[in-house]
């Protein structure tokens, strides 16, 4: 039996709106939200008056690396990472050895989950068997022990495969997360096609590879009436087509992710650290983004965050593995570059990281009495530097490595114990 607890003065993000409220919690579940509960002996009590306190972050987009690829994370260190960003839930990507293609080896990943996780980890399975593209999985022995199915890392490139998916998945009412990118576009690039690649002779990925697959997909949405997720979407077009597809009905979330809402190919050096998959675009992709954010079309922000180890990274913009790390950085980075600013409320990059991924997703919880008590206390008025060689992450490369931020996560709660 978990005591009771009650957070006292807090501004509480409920509803879709801040106010001032008290939560008290009671054996891990949240018993009453509510102005001025009164202060027991029996309670613990937390002085939360200079905190937002939020329902816990959900980040529908990471890589765990487990199992197959211990050296770059783990469940555990990945986990304690995402306590530490504010997240209570995150959704792991299939690109693990074995591949999570079948019951045997999701079983391996799931393990491993409850052995070591700190928070709700909610594994992908592969679309396709070996992600490879082209044989199905058997989407019905997997659908109730996943929370959805992406191919992530590589985009589905037969359109009768996806087609198939697409008809498997809505008649399972299942979602397919996709990760978009036609591969006869891409000839061996590795940063945006711009201004960047072509003053210092790199080679770049175009904007097409991504937007083209995207359209294909949303007419397949619309054809099927899958619910249809799009991963870390990088471009303008992106954007416009999404927002025409939700506007003619089909069902399509998607989501991008901080490194693409704060920068763009003009803040690029020739460091690993900002070599991702998709690329940084360009200012006027980044503003778009930032608009589809604003106007609801992008509904959800994660961070795919990708740990990879140090030497993996170290070989500059052409050599480095494709990857960021984000878990620990994604709240403080987004509220100093977007919220401080006036360019988006504070309340829409909480909807965006912690409402919507819920719903979109279908996973449970939130500020309300009944709830299991996961919760994040944000301390708005901190300020601190980014130093990466302090993350929990075994991943330590990121571009905000030496940001000036505002705001820090004080605290995350997952079912009214403190973690991280």
């Amino acid at each position: 039996m978990i005591g009771d607890i009650l957070l006292k003065g807090g501004k509480v993000f409920s509803g879709n709106l801040l106010r001032d409220a008290d939560i008290l919690i009671r054996d891990g579940v949240i018993k009453e939200l509510s102005s001025d509960l009164p202060v027991s002996d029996d309670a613990a009590l937390v002085d939360a008056t200079s905190f937002i306190v939020s329902p816990g972050l959900v980040d529908v987009h990471v890589h765990f690396r487990e199992p197959g690829f211990t050296h770059k994370e783990t469940i555990r260190t990945g986990s304690l990472a995402a306590a530490r960003g504010g997240y209570t839930t995150v959704c792991t990507m299939p690109n693990l050895d074995p591949v999570p293609d079948s019951p045997a080896h999701l079983a391996v990943e799931l393990d491993a989950i409850r052995r070591d996780a700190v928070v709700d980890v909610l594994p992908y399975c592969s679309i396709t068997k070996g992600r490879l593209g082209r044989e199905l999985v058997d989407m019905e022995s997997l659908k109730d022990k996943c929370v959805a199915f992406s191919d992530d890392g590589n985009g589905v490139q037969d359109d009768a495969v996806m087609l198939e998916a697409m008809r498997t998945a809505a008649s399972l009412d299942c979602m397919i997360a996709a990760h978009c990118e036609l591969n006869s576009l891409l000839k061996g690039g590795y940063i945006n096609e711009g201004a960047y690649s072509a003053a210092h002779g790199h080679k770049g990925i175009c904007a097409e590879s991504e937007w083209a697959q995207i359209a294909r997909d949303l007419e397949l949405s619309a054809k099927t009436g899958c619910r249809y997720h799009v991963c870390h979407i990088s471009t303008g077009r992106s954007v416009a087509l999404i927002r025409e597809a939700k506007a003619s009905g089909v069902r399509v979330t998607c989501e991008t992710a901080p490194h693409y809402l704060t920068l763009c190919e003009d803040d690029l050096l020739e460091d690993g650290r900002f070599k991702m998959n998709p690329p940084l675009r360009t200012a006027s992709d980044r503003e778009a983004l930032i608009e589809g954010l604003r106007d609801g079309t992008v509904d959800v922000i994660a961070t795919d965050h990708a740990p990879h180890a140090a030497e993996e990274k170290s070989r500059g913009l052409e050599g480095s593995a494709m990857g960021i790390v984000g878990l620990e950085t994604a709240f403080p980075v987004l509220y100093s570059r977007l919220v401080t600013t006036g360019i988006i409320s504070l309340e829409r990059l909480l909807d965006a990281m912690s409402v919507r991924p819920r719903s979109a997703f279908r996973i449970g919880g939130g500020l309300r009495v009944g709830e299991a008590a996961d919760i994040t206390l944000i301390d708005p008025g901190a300020a601190w530097t980014v130093d990466s060689s302090r993350f929990a992450s075994m991943g330590h490369s990121t571009p905000f490595d030496g940001w000036y931020l505002r705001s820090r996560i004080a605290a995350t709660m997952k079912n009214g114990k403190f973690v991280g």
